[in-house]
C-alpha cells in the first residue's frame, strides 16, 4: 500500500477531521502524526481547548497507523492524560507509535505537543482490525 496515498485519501475523506482542522502530515509503516492549529471555535467555556480536540487528534494519528497494514479498523479502548492546555493559536502535533500490532488487536501509543514541543497529554489506543482491506 502506498502510504502517502492512504495519507492522501484519509486527508480527504475524514469529514469529521476536516471540520476540525485535523490533517494526516506523516505517515510511515506504524506511525502517523496529524497536526491542527486551535482556532477560536475549538475552545471550551473556560477559553481553553475542549479535551475533545485533543482526544480526536489522538485517535485519528493512532487509527493513522493502524491503517498503516492496510485494513480498516475501530477503536476499542482509548485512554488519554490531559498534561497541559494549549491556547488559540498554538499548533499541536499528534505522533503516534505501534506498541504491538496482532492478527486482529493494535495497541498505539500516542504524545501530542504544541508549537515549542511542550507535552500536552500522552495516551493509549486499542484497536480492531475489521476483515475489510482499505482502498485508496
Amino acid at each position: 500500500m502506498d502510504l502517502k496515498e492512504l495519507a492522501k485519501s484519509r486527508n480527504a475523506k475524514n469529514v469529521f477531521c476536516n471540520r476540525l482542522g485535523i490533517q494526516i502530515r506523516d505517515i510511515a509503516p506504524g506511525r502517523a502524526v496529524v497536526v491542527k492549529t486551535v482556532g477560536p471555535e475549538d475552545v471550551n467555556p473556560l477559553g481553553i481547548p475542549h479535551g475533545g480536540v485533543y482526544f480526536s487528534m489522538a485517535d485519528t494519528a493512532c487509527g493513522t497507523a493502524m491503517a498503516t497494514h492496510g485494513y480498516a479498523a475501530v477503536t476499542m479502548d482509548a485512554n488519554y492524560h490531559f498534561l497541559k492546555s494549549a491556547a488559540v493559536g498554538d499548533t499541536l502535533t499528534a505522533e503516534s507509535f505501534e506498541v504491538r500490532s496482532g492478527r486482529t488487536i493494535g495497541v498505539y501509543d500516542v504524545r501530542i505537543t504544541n508549537q515549542d514541543g511542550t507535552l500536552l497529554g500522552t495516551g493509549t489506543f486499542t484497536f480492531y482490525r475489521l476483515d475489510q482491506k482499505l482502498t485508496v
